[in-house]
């Protein structure tokens, strides 16, 4: 079942739409905080997927105004191009350093490389296309199942101390449809088939990338709120020195800011309560408070 009559499957067209929306959903977070790369690495992931499956899905069409030959290059050029981005989405954005050969040199070797010389050169001069496909393929077919062996080691290394089991499942099922992809692509797979498998793989790898944002998001919250308590000690011990006072009054004002009744106050110091009353005195006084209240707004702002 196609759409408007092309050549895009509806499911092929539905991933497109929802895949829009996310893409324009990530993008003004992004322009909120530009310094997230996280997020930045996955708008482009986003990006290329959306190409992939626009390409994918309406190339090769004869009733477009496109030459044959470049449509074959920019459906089968998505997919090497989004293939090779993906092991460099995942050494980057999850840290991954066993990842750095495979993302940085592997794909361009064994995947770049073998499109640009069978797809860019040969078949525009004139190679048959089920020739340049065969023959296109096979290098890339063989390095995406190393690859694949590849990434399951180092998810398995980078989770070594904390095996967090639902993430490792979720890394490769992640990565595992993508370098899948130039097999499929020799094997001759449907547009459905390649579809659902590489957009299954991209909502695994969107549920890892939503898991880890609010894992940071609880991480910065935690740090935001060290540096509040942080800040509000120091403003405490600062009055507390201007005031003039003393370490037993300090004391006594840490608990007084805790809550601590005189009576506690006394069992932990182990003094009487008439001797923390008269601390409490001493410390109205210098501060110039009549209550507790009032010292609180003197000592802690």
């Amino acid at each position: 079942m196609t759409v408007l009559n092309s050549e895009m499957h509806v499911v092929t067209f539905v991933f497109v739409i929802l895949e829009t929306i996310m893409f324009s959903h990530q993008l003004v977070f992004f322009l909120q905080k530009p310094a997230e790369k996280q997020r930045k690495y996955y708008l482009i992931l986003l990006a290329l997927l959306i190409v992939y499956n626009i390409f994918g899905g309406l190339f090769p069409d004869e009733n477009l105004p496109i030459p044959t030959e470049w449509q074959y290059i920019l459906a089968y050029g998505s997919g090497f191009i989004m293939g090779a981005y993906f092991p460099y989405y995942f050494y980057i954005a999850f840290e991954i350093k066993n990842l750095a050969f495979q993302a940085k040199y592997g794909v361009l070797i064994f995947l770049i490389l073998p499109f640009f010389l069978f797809f860019c050169i040969l078949y525009p001069l004139g190679m048959d296309l089920q020739l340049v496909i065969y023959l296109g393929l096979i290098v890339p077919f063989g390095y995406c199942i190393y690859m694949l062996y590849k990434i399951l080691l180092a998810i398995l290394q980078k989770y070594k101390y904390n095996k967090d089991s639902v993430e490792i499942f979720l890394s490769f099922g992640a990565v595992f449809p993508w370098g899948f992809m130039p097999p499929l692509a020799y094997l001759g797979a449907e547009q459905l088939t390649e579809v659902l498998l590489t957009n299954g793989g991209f909502i695994v790898l969107t549920i890892l990338y939503q898991r880890n944002i609010i894992e940071q998001n609880k991480n910065d919250l935690e740090k935001l709120n060290l540096l509040q308590t942080k800040k509000e000690k120091e403003i405490f011990a600062f009055n507390c020195t201007k005031l003039g006072f003393t370490n037993r009054e300090i004391e006594i004002c840490e608990m007084v800011k805790a809550g601590y009744t005189y009576k506690k106050i006394a069992d932990q110091l182990n003094i009487s309560e008439r001797t923390v009353n008269k601390h409490i005195q001493n410390i109205f006084k210098k501060a110039g408070s009549n209550n507790k209240i009032e010292l609180l707004n003197s000592i802690t702002k």
